[in-house]
């Protein structure tokens, strides 16, 4: 059989699509839509920061190297992801402008520089003297003269300006738009109190040009807005005599002197500032260059102002109560008598808190460990610590300094936790800690009483709102037993911690024994299948891209397993002719992001179901520190199946996952289900109170 596979970063975009398909449907509030255009900008963003970085450094890889990672050459899969953005740009901009249309029938306007009242204007030039000023710091551009440094994320503007003497040529500056310290967004008084005005700060900062640049005497000026995307790769020196901590902060400096990935700009920028930009910036036509509308950095947009008429939020979309907890027991003691499976946003994620803070208080608990990949900026999770140590509890966080843009953050997180007792662990070399466990441990009558919980998504209050995710709480001995290992491995890693996290029995542990249990799994499958018994599995991940995987999955596919995945993003797989199985995969893509790993495997009735941190890539099977946990309980076996199947029949937001990568949406004639919906009516109807 000759395998085939979609190359990664091109199965991404398509995934991007989807979002960006969630904010061209008519039928999702108009406020989400705006939403969704800011996240479809913020993850093209980073794919650019990342993957298409690595894909240019790629190119100087030997050819099996290039083979084995990416499946096709590097300069074919940029030129095809070159061809994709910029369809996709077009897509974008007229999205957004159709999306204008509809803000102004509920008379919501974006305004300018050019259709101010003399009210607005008056209002602009005052915000702008008392709040913007002080933060605007223009700089000339010369030819002759080195391009300052571009700071990533941010927004620029660049100013041509003249005298009306046309034969006087222009000269030209940027300007930094300083967002992060004023916000994006400025509300205008209006005349008509039902009006809603909005302005952008590059518009107020475009307004005040003659102001900021009086000292020249200039008299006219264009500005348009551009911003550069670099390479987001952090390079960890070897220094022996610096701390890991210490060599994480060197990392996010030299970050700075990341190369270029990309520049997006206003397509009617004044075409010599244009010219000079590129020379300045050393890019060339291999580089992304981009044009497009006047409004760029559209990440922000995902905190759009709330100006439109007012939007009931559905029953559906609130969080409520597990029923486990309705009655007022401590979530402790709820815990150590059952087994607790919380599935959010659905649920709240107040008993995860509430766990910590008991834990705290408790008298009898000895010692907290848990590990701390993304943490919220004003953490619940962190402060429950921090009181637990200041309570004399032995706590122990594994703070994750690698995780992608959150570096600057944990180790912030670091420095506060240190001073108040905290251990801080900082993890293997090589190996990014990406599982989510917690352990904690009470000493009741001379005994020791273990319990804590296992997740698919971070310990973050505040994604837990619209991130989909599923954790166990539990005080299965098995699970507390292999959680141990896990932690005694990340105080003291040896050479062997391997053979450690091999005797792990109820956690599937990653790097290798994740993987190796995966397979075994899938071949139990096979077995049964050429047996002419029932064989099944099902998948749910956010990345299917792991080619040792994907040739099991085919093998099962071939000998008659029935597969079913739901993927959110990366699936590289393609369907074969030889299949006795065809692979049902989709995607589905609403308005909580679908963040939850589960695995199904059916197991001659047995039904092994596992949810898990890691998703079905190589960096994370054989790279990080992952774990999966059995659910043994037969009951919440039956809720976590049934959630998987109504997520399989969704024919409202679920997309056909096909070789083509057409992101068409299912269309059977079943009635409506749009899984995200169904879910919450499945998990509401278990509570007391309906």
């Amino acid at each position: 059989m000759s395998l085939h596979f979609n190359p990664r970063d091109v199965t991404w975009l398509a995934f991007n699509e989807r979002v960006l398909q969630e904010a061209m449907d008519e039928n999702v509030p108009l406020h989400l839509r705006i939403r969704f255009l800011g996240i479809f900008s913020n993850n093209l963003d980073e794919f650019f920061r990342v993957r298409v970085a690595g894909l240019k450094r790629a190119m100087d890889f030997k050819e099996k190297v290039i083979a084995e990672s990416f499946y096709q050459p590097p300069s074919k899969i940029l030129q095809r992801i070159n061809e994709i953005v910029m369809t996709q740009q077009a897509d974008f901009d007229k999205t957004w402008k159709k999306i204008q249309l509809e803000m102004a029938e509920q008379k919501v306007f974006i305004k300018t520089s050019k259709n101010l009242t003399a009210k607005q204007k008056e209002f602009v030039r005052q915000y702008f003297d008392e709040v913007v000023e002080s933060n605007v710091i223009p700089i000339l551009l010369h030819e002759n003269t080195p391009m300052p440094y571009m700071r990533d994320k941010s927004l620029y503007l660049g100013v041509a300006m003249r005298k009306k003497d046309w034969n006087y040529h222009s000269n030209y500056a940027i300007i930094e738009i300083p967002s992060r310290f004023v916000g994006r967004f400025v509300l205008l008084p209006a005349e008509d109190p039902e009006e809603k005005n909005v302005m952008l700060l590059e518009d107020v900062i475009t307004f005040n040009l003659p102001h900021i640049f009086s000292y020249f005497g200039y008299d006219e000026f264009s500005a348009h807005a551009f911003k550069v995307t670099k390479d987001a790769e952090m390079d960890i020196d070897n220094d022996i005599k610096t701390n890991f901590a210490e060599k994480i902060e060197k990392g996010l400096k030299n970050r700075r002197k990341g190369k270029p990935t990309r520049f997006v700009f206003d397509k009617d920028m004044d075409k010599a500032m244009l010219e000079l930009l590129i020379r300045k910036l050393n890019l060339s036509k291999k580089d992304s260059i981009i044009p497009g509308g006047k409004i760029h950095n559209f990440k922000h947009f995902m905190d759009f102002p709330d100006v439109f008429e007012k939007y009931e939020k559905p029953i559906e979309r609130t969080s409520f109560t597990h029923q486990a907890f309705e009655h007022g027991e401590r979530v402790t003691d709820v815990i150590l008598k059952q087994d607790v499976l919380l599935s959010f946003p659905y649920h709240t994620y107040t008993p995860v808190i509430d766990l910590l803070r008991e834990a705290a208080m408790d008298p009898d608990v000895k010692s907290i460990q848990i590990t701390a990949y993304r943490l919220a900026s004003n953490s619940k999770i962190s402060n429950a610590l921090i009181y637990a140590a200041r309570n004399g509890k032995e706590v122990t966080v594994m703070l994750e300094l690698q995780a992608r843009f959150d570096e600057e953050s944990n180790l912030m997180w670091k420095e506060m936790f240190e001073p108040e007792g905290i251990t801080v662990l900082i993890g293997i070399p090589d190996k990014k800690v990406h599982a989510k466990l917690c352990i904690i441990k009470k000493r009741v009558h001379n005994k020791t009483l273990q319990y804590g919980f296992v997740s698919t998504g971070n310990f973050n209050e505040k994604t837990a709102k619209i991130y989909g995710d599923h954790l166990i709480m539990t005080s299965d001995r098995g699970i507390m037993a292999d959680i141990n290992k896990v932690f005694t491995v990340l105080k003291k890693p040896k050479e062997d911690y391997l053979s450690v996290l091999k005797t792990c029995k109820k956690l599937m542990v990653c790097p290798q024994f994740m993987r190796e249990k995966i397979v075994h799994h899938i071949d139990k499958e096979i077995e049964e299948a050429k047996a002419g018994r029932k064989a099944e599995m099902i998948i749910k991940a956010n990345s299917v891209s792991d080619r040792a995987l994907i040739i099991k999955m085919y093998e099962a596919a071939e000998a008659g397993v029935v597969i079913k995945m739901i993927v959110r993003g990366i699936y590289c797989a393609i369907n074969q002719k030889e299949f006795k199985q065809k692979i049902k995969a989709i995607s589905i893509v609403d308005e909580y992001l679908e963040h939850a790993r589960v695995m199904y495997f059916y197991n001659k009735g047995s039904e092994d179901i596992y949810i898990s941190s890691a998703d079905w890539m190589n960096r994370n099977l054989d790279h990080r520190i992952e774990a999966a946990a059995k659910i043994s309980d037969k009951n919440l076996k039956k809720e976590m199946k049934d959630i998987l199947d109504i997520q399989l029949k969704d024919n409202v937001k679920a997309r056909i996952l096909d070789k083509k990568l057409s992101n068409e949406y299912i269309s059977n004639g079943e009635k409506e289900c749009r899984s995200q919906i169904e879910t919450y009516k499945y998990l509401k109807a278990k509570t007391s109170v309906k």
